[in-house]
């Protein structure tokens, strides 16, 4: 079957549509019930669990993705490389089993808490997501992770009572994390096939995925950091509540741009295997494009309405969440432009090493700035040490493909959702000082603000916002004329 980055973008849109609309069902009901102490646990013991899952994962995940993306269209090649990825994970998953054991399991604070995460380690060696990533097969993962919210969200309201309650949204969490990659199984059999254990070759892939384990194990440690080091210095689980709060509720409008992430890098993979560099420009700038367009408006949006929405969304007692979204919110454009330049085009294009460096330049800066901020400023010094950290990388990525992509084309492709995002944040603000009632403020400024934002941009004759809205009108006239062809062959065949 053709396929098509059009249709693969449509998938992995709706489910993190979905996957968006789910933090807004389940989180205020966590908040309101687990309070911000238990989820600053719950955050604290994912953070060091995390790690051992790192270890278990030895960078497989990225080299997995990228060799069947290379692989795709040879079922014998690609089912080696599948099952010379598993025979690996078997064996690293049992040596991070033993040191979680030896350092967790067995004593501590958190014992229980720490035992029933040990399922998620066990589940991460049924976790075949990248071969299907690899395929471009991201309907068989959309349907897991559809499946995965739905169970979630059941057992979410039928179990989770009150703080004591911990254990049980551990154990939801864990176990339709093992439920959904055992899934990702039943469709595999078509598309792999017999392949003899002597012809696996264990060893170059454990080689050539140890290029990818410094830059996983530094992107994971990068992004577990924050929590483990407000656990660490504060020994306040508050703090970390709060802090994962905010980060939640910026990571919830991150989905639109996760989902094209998704659908980029193994199609940058595949472009490149053909030497195509022209097509990989193209993708690449549009995607600077999408991003822009996309996350200007959330960013001062989420400002102009922060004061107000986090009261209604979190309840009471949340005041400090607000503050914290200031500064964590610009993280929706910093992550999604280092995510162009780092997972969608370095890593693809066989620049490992480039990707490293930029991704340990943060991981440093953001331990340093944790060490500075962190005592003084607590949550708000993790939130603003992330942001700069994630500043550093985008600049070290950006240094190192200055020669490949024109960055004032990119810079300048920003001018329009800028200038549009600005004049809908002070129109947002003015709403705010007419309405004193917090829900219907909210829904006013959301709803005035996307007209404005969009009425700006075809204003100022936005050449990407244009190019959006042909494709568009060419999608629904060529699903109308399709679905015309097969209502008349359908009459003739009655007839």
């Amino acid at each position: 079957m053709k396929k098509t980055v059009t249709r693969n973008y449509i998938y992995n849109l709706l489910y993190h549509v979905f996957a968006m609309l789910t933090p807004l069902i389940t989180t205020p009901y966590i908040a309101r019930t687990l309070k911000a102490e238990a989820i600053g646990i719950f955050s604290y013991i994912t953070a060091i669990t995390g790690y051992c899952i790192l270890l278990c994962s030895l960078g497989i995940t990225l080299y997995g993705e990228r060799e069947i993306a290379y692989t795709s269209d040879n079922k014998y090649n690609r089912t080696k490389v599948l099952k010379e990825i598993l025979f690996l994970r078997f064996i690293t998953m049992i040596i991070s089993l033993i040191i979680y054991y030896f350092l967790f399991i067995r004593h501590g604070e958190y014992q229980l808490y720490f035992k029933i995460f040990s399922i998620e380690i066990i589940g991460n060696i049924f976790d075949i997501s990248f071969f299907y990533q690899g395929m471009e097969e991201i309907k068989k993962i959309v349907k897991r992770n559809f499946i995965i919210k739905i169970l979630s969200i059941i057992g979410i309201f039928i179990f989770i009572k009150s703080p004591n309650d911990l254990y049980k949204y551990i154990l939801i969490y864990c176990l339709t994390t093992l439920f959904g990659n055992i899934l990702l199984w039943i469709p595999l059999k078509k598309y792999i096939c017999k392949v003899s254990y002597k012809d696996l070759n264990i060893i170059r892939n454990l080689k050539a995925s140890l290029k990818f384990f410094i830059p996983q194990i530094a992107v994971e440690t990068y992004f577990l950091l924050d929590k483990t080091m407000l656990g660490i210095i504060l020994h306040d689980m508050t703090e970390v509540g709060y802090y994962d709060l905010s980060q939640k509720l910026v990571r919830i409008f991150l989905v639109v741009i996760t989902a094209l992430n998704g659908v980029i890098s193994p199609r940058i993979a595949r472009l490149y295997s053909n030497n195509d560099n022209i097509k990989i420009k193209e993708y690449i700038y549009k995607c600077f494009n999408f991003i822009f367009m996309y996350s200007f408006p959330i960013i001062l949006g989420l400002i102009a309405v922060s004061n107000k929405f986090v009261p209604l969304f979190f309840g009471d007692g949340y005041l400090k969440v607000s503050n914290l979204v200031y500064i964590s919110t610009f993280l929706i454009v910093l992550i999604g432009i280092a995510n162009i330049l780092g997972t969608d085009y370095l890593l693809p294009t066989k620049k490992e090493m480039k990707f490293t460096i930029s991704i340990l330049c943060g991981m440093f800066s953001n331990l340093l700035l944790n060490f500075i901020l962190i005592n003084k400023y607590k949550a708000g010094g993790a939130s603003f040490a992330t942001l700069m950290s994630k500043v550093v990388i985008i600049s070290v990525q950006l240094y190192f493909v200055r020669k490949e992509l024109n960055i004032l084309k990119i810079l300048k492709s920003s001018k329009n959702y800028l200038i549009s995002s600005i004049i809908m944040f002070f129109v947002c603000i003015i709403i705010d000082n007419f309405i004193s009632n917090n829900l219907i403020c909210v829904i006013i400024q959301v709803l005035i603000g996307i007209v404005v934002y969009f009425s700006i941009l075809f204003i100022l004759k936005d050449k990407f916002i244009y190019e959006m809205k042909r494709r568009i009108i060419y999608n629904i006239i060529k699903c109308s004329e399709r679905d015309r062809r097969i209502y008349e062959k359908s009459n003739y065949a009655t007839n």
